[in-house]
Parts: C-alpha cells; structure tokens; sequence
C-alpha cells in the first residue's frame, strides 16, 4: 500500500518533536510530546500499511557526542546526546512492535542561519514554501523544525 502519512521524530528525553505530513495535501502539523504520549499518537494511526515513522537516529554517527565543549558542558552535553538518542531507540522498538514502517534518518547537515547552524523558523518557511508545503503554526520550537525537515527528507525518499 502506498504511504499517506510521515510522522517524523525528533528523538528527546522530556519531549520530542514531531511532525505530521499529509503526502497527498502537503499540510504539515506540529507537536512537541512527552514519549507516552508519542506512543499513543503513533498507535493511533490504524492503517499502519500506510504510515511511515521516521526517526531520527543519532546513534548512526560514527562520532555522535563531539560539540567542540570540554569538562563538566561538554559531558553534559554527551550525556544529553545519549540519552536522546536512546529515546530514539525505544521509539523506533516500540513502533517496530507493532508493526510500523520505521525508516532510520542520520541527523541531518546543519547548514543554517540559526544558532549552531540549526534551522530558524523564518527559513523553515522558506523551505516549505519552496516545496508547496503548509505549517499548522506561525511559530515553531528547534525539536519541531528538526522534525519537519525528517519529515521532508522522508517525503523525498518517497
């Protein structure tokens, strides 16, 4: 069966980004979610034939906990990592579980404007305009933004 839907996953320990795109329509929703919820929302798509769930995984990387920080905020930040990543981890078993398409996306390039080169909410814009996409909001958080630009790498893979 063809997929209609991408949920795609930004992976974090308090709440995850993510991102709902309608194949046919374009329209792209936003959420921000705890991982119970995240769970409940994916189980609620009951045509899991044609759905696909993206996820973000980190743990690709060959080197995934270098931020260019040393001693106690660079092991902060390494234990972050880890953590989100492992989030990942259990979102992607979870949703294997019961029997999702789950498609494993390397963290993107972070080519952008915003700070560390991540992605700002104006260039987002630009993004989805460019490719004939509509946003349910006027304002975005940096694990949504990372959750829609999943979804549209998944969109191209399509």
């Amino acid at each position: 069966m063809k997929i209609k839907t991408i949920v795609a996953v930004d992976p974090d320990v308090k709440k995850s980004g993510v991102a709902v795109l309608d194949v046919a329509s374009k329209n792209v929703t936003t959420y921000a979610m705890p991982f119970p919820e995240l769970i409940d929302f994916v189980y609620s798509f009951p045509d899991k034939e044609s759905v696909r769930i993206a996820v973000e995984a980190g743990w690709l990387n060959l080197k995934s906990n270098f931020h260019g920080y040393y001693g106690n905020r660079g092991e902060r930040i390494a234990k972050d990592v880890g953590a989100n990543q492992e989030t990942g981890r259990k979102i992607v078993e979870m949703c294997e579980h019961k029997e999702y398409s789950v498609s494993l996306v390397k963290p993107l390039e972070k080519r952008w404007k915003g700070a560390r080169s991540k992605i700002t909410h104006e260039e987002l814009e630009i993004v989805l305009n460019g490719l004939k996409m509509t946003l349910n909001k006027k304002r975005t958080n940096q694990d949504e933004r990372d959750s829609i630009l999943i979804a549209i790498h998944e969109y191209n893979r399509l």
